[in-house]
């Protein structure tokens, strides 16, 4: 092995050096969520935005970090970019949460409309197509893979130390969003004492206020749609991540309930007819906001955010609380003493005409294959660095090698 990579070195020093001068003018962006089947809409919102989508991370919140995973590498296999795009797996567990705890406080203090992984086991639903929840964190359900399952393999099993490498390998440029938990990031700000000040920013779906009367004026999925899962999943991750050093920090909460999508606009984006376009009309729940979507939006073109106000913030972690995970929106003058509470932007809304017409051109014109980022050659892994050919690695499923790398 050693011989082969002193003969590709050139190679792809030379392949890697090309990509690099096409890409260092991006803004760069890391997208950490709970992939499902239908998530390949961040990246490619990202990509057509003219983002350099550094990797995904598979975290916990709708389902277990594997999962999530492995989702997210079947999305990118889909698009043609499993080689140039890393996925790193995530922290099985939040900090201190378990299912069983979370069964506890809700006996306590009653159900959450939507549980996330926290949800008991289902052999039932998993074998209809439901990602798995409770259990195992490392059971994989195939079944639920819309997408087609994923070939290939993932790029680790650590994703907060990579988030700090890349931070360290880009000061000051790397905007990160999170669509799910915030376990991942708590675990990097904690890791080094300088990730979050060395981030550009930091993007987050969650962070819901004033909802409580809303929760009680309709059925069960207005509940759902006005609760806050992904702080509630790990709240002192939440609480880690949101008083972090970050240079900025924009929650979209209730903005990012702005639009649901109808009928008639999943049928306008399938008039242009491709792989993500057909996933998009034929999985997409029109009654439910586009959430991600939205949050992500707000993050790549501040420009388009129409009504936002900022406060400082705090979260509530005592595990005793009904308020367990929700945030906490303080005025200067009632920011304690004892605390390091971090101002950050409260999104209301964004212009939704130009959130679909962005969404329609990423979907129904998605870039594709890593000729994008001007990589000739498909195979060669550029951003592990030199001698890391993908051609290389064996090729027995996700799955298998993913437990050998254990």
């Amino acid at each position: 092995m050693k011989a082969t990579c002193k003969i590709l070195k050139p190679l792809v020093l030379c392949l890697a050096g090309g990509a690099a001068a096409a890409v260092a003018a991006r803004p760069k962006i890391i997208i950490e969520n709970d992939f499902g089947s239908t998530a390949f809409t961040t990246f490619l919102q990202a990509f057509d935005a003219g983002w350099d989508v550094l990797g995904l991370v598979g975290d916990t919140a709708n389902t277990w970090a594997l999962q999530s995973s492995l989702h997210a590498l079947a999305l990118l296999e889909r698009a043609g970019l499993s080689s140039c795009v890393p996925v790193h797996k995530g922290a099985d567990y939040p900090l201190l949460n378990t299912p069983e705890l979370h069964q506890l406080w809700q006996a306590r203090h009653g159900a959450l409309p939507w549980q996330g992984v926290f949800k008991p086991e289902n052999a039932t639903a998993e074998a209809a197509g439901w990602d798995p929840t409770s259990g195992d964190p490392g059971r994989v359900v195939p079944e639920a893979f819309a997408e087609g399952y994923p070939n290939g393999t993932l790029a680790g099993a650590r994703a907060a130390a990579w988030m700090v490498e890349q931070v360290r390998r880009h000061p000051g440029e790397v905007l990160i969003y999170s669509g799910g938990a915030l376990t991942n990031i708590a675990l990097a700000v904690r890791m080094d004492p300088e990730f979050a000040s060395l981030a550009k920013g930091l993007v987050v779906m969650g962070g819901y206020v004033d909802v409580f009367l809303l929760q009680t004026s309709g059925d069960s999925l207005q509940a759902d749609i006005n609760s806050d899962l992904n702080l509630k999943i790990d709240p002192e991750a939440a609480k880690i991540a949101l008083t972090a050093d970050f240079p900025s920090i924009t929650l979209i909460g209730n903005g990012a309930n702005q639009f649901i999508p109808s009928q008639e606009f999943k049928d306008e984006v399938f008039q242009v007819q491709n792989p993500f376009t057909q996933l998009f009309h034929d999985r997409i729940d029109i009654t439910l906001p586009l959430w991600d979507e939205i949050a992500l939006f707000a993050g790549l073109f501040p420009s388009h955010v129409l009504n936002s106000t900022s406060f400082y913030v705090d979260v509530d972690t005592a595990w005793s609380s009904p308020f367990y995970g929700n945030i906490i929106p303080k005025q200067p003058s009632m920011v304690g003493k004892s605390q390091r509470l971090k101002r950050v932007k409260f999104v209301h809304s964004v212009n939704t005409t130009e959130f679909q017409a962005h969404l329609k051109h990423a979907l129904q014109h998605p870039k594709t294959g890593c000729n994008m980022l001007g990589q000739d050659v498909q195979r060669v892994d550029i951003r592990a660095g030199a001698c890391s050919l993908v051609s290389l690695l064996p090729q027995g499923g996700a799955k298998e090698l993913f437990a050998r790398s254990m």
